[in-house]
């Protein structure tokens, strides 16, 4: 997959809003890998994605810029001269945006403006590539979910990330920026935030796991599919170095689908060790659940040739081997 794009980022210019969180970190390491001169933007708020430990390994091969993507002075500097701009800033907790929807509104939905209007006004030739949801959905009638599918958020998230999500596409339509979105599913892999479930439930799973102890799951029976992050980064520089992707919207997803109870037995078989129970969801977590949801990837796969290639088994072992070989303190 990475022939497709190989030489396309060396030289490049890139900017990673939300660049020290979980998938733009990864993406960072794959840029200067490529070659790409690579800039970071991330505010680092406490309960959010951004970490120090995330660049550990890049550090000095990058620029970390400590700001908010809400700042659109120091936006427009950071962005000027980018050749590419990921825009990975957000906020991802459902139940934040339900206890706090104005700060949910302003990072999912203002900020981006203040991005596009950065680039329409500054650098209108970057190739934008938006980090959009499976979220913006709701309840699936259908699956697997296309992108045909109606979209009915369930939460405050949900609506926000929507409305950033079209904002990228009126900008394309009307101002003929080159954007492209793409609706993530359930990423996991070394970086991503185990602390809390704020990011994922994925991540609480894999603490509990890794420190030999039990965590719950609610339901147990609703499906899923999960993308390991390095197929992400690859959809990510995929997208952003083929023309065919401008003004497009994709769906990433995997054809592994496995319910919540087996994606639990899984993590525990891999890693020799831990506990889960099922038990009923919390009644304030019931109300915003989605049920089962599994996208279909058919539409990246015909345009991109992009397809999921880290099996379920596989991506958990990895990831468990990060944080178990020494990594787990940096992200408590």
């Amino acid at each position: 997959m990475t022939d497709q794009y190989n030489n396309y980022y060396a030289g490049k210019t890139v900017v990673i809003t939300g660049g020290a969180g979980f998938i733009g970190s990864n993406l960072a390491m794959e840029l200067v890998r490529l070659g790409a001169s690579v800039s970071l933007i991330d505010n680092m708020m406490t309960g959010h994605g951004g970490n120090l430990a995330n660049l550990s390994a890049i550090r000095d091969l990058v620029t970390l810029n400590v700001s908010d993507v809400r700042d659109e002075m120091s936006l427009e500097y950071f962005i000027r001269n980018g050749d590419v701009v990921f825009n990975l800033a957000g906020q991802t907790s459902h139940m934040d945006s339900m206890a706090d929807p104005f700060t949910d509104l302003k990072i999912n939905t203002e900020a981006q403006i203040s991005l596009l209007e950065s680039c329409r006004r500054h650098n209108p030739s970057a190739r934008i590539v938006f980090a959009s949801t499976r979220q913006i959905y709701g309840r699936p009638s259908e699956l697997p979910v296309t992108e045909e599918h109606r979209l009915e958020p369930v939460d405050a998230n949900g609506i926000n990330k929507m409305a950033g999500e079209w904002y990228h596409v009126l900008y394309h339509r009307v101002y003929g920026l080159k954007t492209t979105s793409l609706r993530l599913t359930n990423t996991y892999g070394p970086r991503m935030r185990i602390k809390d479930a704020r990011q994922t439930f994925l991540g609480i799973w894999i603490k509990s796991t890794v420190q030999h102890g039990e965590f719950e799951v609610w339901g147990g029976e609703q499906l899923r599919d999960y993308n390991y992050v390095t197929d992400v980064t690859h959809a990510f520089l995929l997208a952003a170095a083929e023309d065919a992707a401008i003004g497009k919207i994709y769906n990433l997803g995997h054809h592994e689908v496995v319910s919540l109870a087996e994606t639990a037995k899984a993590l525990v078989g891999v890693a020799k060790t831990g506990t889960y129970r099922v038990c009923p969801f919390p009644k304030e977590r019931k109300s915003i659940d989605i049920g089962s949801f599994y996208s279909s990837y058919e539409k990246i796969k015909s345009e991109l040739g992009w397809v999921p290639r880290v099996k379920l088994s596989e991506g958990l072992s990895r990831t468990l081997d990060y944080y178990a070989d020494g990594g787990l303190e940096r992200y408590l």
